[in-house]
Formats: structure tokens, sequence, C-alpha cells
């Protein structure tokens, strides 16, 4: 599996990642799927529904997941996974993360360290839900 974002789709979610330091953001990852690439040409920043622990935690409410899938139909495209920040921690899944996770959609981790967006990784939970793969991840220049 390979996830190629169009341009302007990393700063984006860089952006809000630090825009919404020191808690976690989130958002949907839209596109098309070729063969084994997913081809992401839009990242939707979505509100961290969580009340507490923002920190360390986000939420996207089941209204949300609704209102992205039709989103995605209404625009020809498919959702394709979803992004969230770790303000100040590494760009690898949480066992939390692993809890929420399903494995059909790839999920883009961000580090923010002290408001400065860092690594951006792409990951792909394992079918059997032991642990997440890492996913190779490029930009279109175009």
């Amino acid at each position: 599996m390979t996830v190629v974002m169009a341009r302007g789709v990393a700063d984006h979610i860089r952006r809000h990642g630090e825009e919404d330091y020191p808690h976690e953001c989130c958002g949907f990852l839209f596109g098309t799927l070729v063969d084994d690439t997913q081809q992401i040409v839009e990242a939707r920043r979505q509100s961290n529904a969580r009340t507490e622990s923002r920190e360390i935690r986000f939420l996207i409410t089941p209204e949300d997941f609704r209102t992205a899938e039709k989103y995605a139909r209404q625009s020809g495209r498919q959702m394709l996974g979803i992004y969230h920040s770790h303000p100040d921690d590494s760009a690898r899944p949480s066992e939390y993360d692993r809890d929420h996770a399903w494995p059909w959609y790839s999920y883009l981790i961000l580090a923010v360290g002290r408001g400065t967006a860092g690594d951006l990784n792409a990951w792909r939970l394992r079918d059997d839900r032991t642990g997440f793969d890492p996913v190779n991840l490029g930009e279109r220049q175009e």
C-alpha cells in the first residue's frame, strides 16, 4: 500500500495540527484508490469532539462520519482515512489508536512538538488488529 497526497494536503494537515495545539486535531482524507495506491486529494478538518483529555485523545462522532461519507459520495470520491496529531509525542500510533482504528483506512499521524509540526507518517491497521504497519507516504509535486 502506498499513499500519495496531492500538493498542499500535507501543509493543510500541518497547519491544522499547529492551530489546534496543545490539543489533538483530527480530520478525514478523501480521494481515490488506484491499484494499491491511495491518492489523497483533500484533507477536511473535523472538530475534536472530546470534552476531556483533548491533549492526548480525539473523538469523531458517528454523525461526523455520516456527514463525511455523504460528502465523499457527493464529491465522487472515497473516504480513504483519517488524520490526527500527537501533541508533544511521536508520529506513531498509540495503543488507544489501535483500539479505535479500522483496517480498511489509512491513518496519517502528525507529531506536533511545542506547537511546531514535525513528522507526518502513514499507517494501516493489520486485519487481525494486532498492530499497525507503516505505509509509504509521498506527495505529488505537480
